[in-house]
């Protein structure tokens, strides 16, 4: 989305310089004077990119910094369900071995017997 501003503010500074560009090129006025505007308005178009860039980037790096957040929260989540069903499957194990351990000793008791 933040591509899609950028570009069209790019395009729309770029055809208002052509526009004036040409504009003061067809002026009735001396070329010292018309260069002079010429550089002027070289200088407001080269600052309004540079705003635009630096608020394009901090928007940039704010999404970025979101989209980092994001990731690590569904991380943990993703992390922290599996550490549960982890522990889980230990706790079963564990009960099914216990019941082993008893069937054996059982049978082994049985097999002493006879």
């Amino acid at each position: 989305m933040a591509n899609n501003t950028g570009n069209t503010i790019l395009a729309l500074l770029t055809g208002t310089a052509v526009g004036v560009g040409l504009g003061l090129l067809y002026a009735p006025q001396s070329g010292k004077k018309t260069r002079k505007q010429l550089r002027d308005e070289s200088d407001h178009l080269q600052d309004n990119l540079n705003k635009k860039y630096k608020e394009t980037s901090s928007q940039l790096s704010e999404y970025a910094a979101e989209a980092k957040k994001n990731i690590e929260e569904k991380l943990e989540k993703t992390f922290s369900s599996v550490n549960n069903k982890a522990d889980d499957m230990l706790t079963k194990l564990e009960g099914e071995l216990g019941e082993l351990k008893k069937k054996n000793s059982d049978l082994q008791k049985e097999l002493k017997k006879k």
